[in-house]
């Protein structure tokens, strides 16, 4: 079946097989790599992008689903060479680690801020229940949302 997608703004065409989920339309038809596929049962929260907004475990939908819908993935999160604040706050607080888990944070956690620019830490920790980062205590993912937070000039 032909599924069209906008992806970060651009309009994406393929034929594919009506089973082919999203996390695969995104990193086979356009190539943009950085929505990492992780668990295959939607557990971890490394394929989260956002759906007009809303983040989606890209691993649990089709991309049949997704017609219709704007699609972004971390890849839109840097714009002319200016990283996100979320970006920026991840590096500045140290917050990426192997960076497996990365996408999906920065994802979930931007339609966080676009819905609640001061989350409190309880918020934040709330946002990010549904990811998986086996590399910290989340404790400087927290402080890097909460940096971002704090330097963020209006939502992106």
């Amino acid at each position: 079946m032909l599924v069209t997608i906008t992806i970060n703004g651009e309009v994406v065409s393929r034929d594919v097989e009506p089973r082919t989920l999203l996390v695969h339309f995104i990193r086979d038809t356009p190539g943009l790599t950085g929505t990492h596929w992780g668990c295959d049962t939607s557990n971890c929260g490394a394929c989260v992008v956002l759906m007009d907004g809303q983040p989606l475990k890209s691993c649990t939908a089709l991309a049949a689903m997704c017609m219709g819908h704007e699609i972004r993935t971390v890849e839109s999160l840097e714009v002319d060479g200016v990283l996100d604040p979320l970006q920026q706050g991840f590096h500045e607080c140290h917050a990426l680690h192997c960076g497996f888990c990365t996408p999906g944070m920065l994802m979930t956690t931007r339609a966080l801020l676009d819905a609640n620019p001061d989350p409190t830490e309880q918020e934040i920790r709330t946002a990010i229940s549904g990811a998986i980062c086996r590399c910290t205590g989340y404790k400087n993912i927290v402080a890097a949302v909460r940096w971002a937070a704090e330097h963020q000039e209006a939502p992106r």
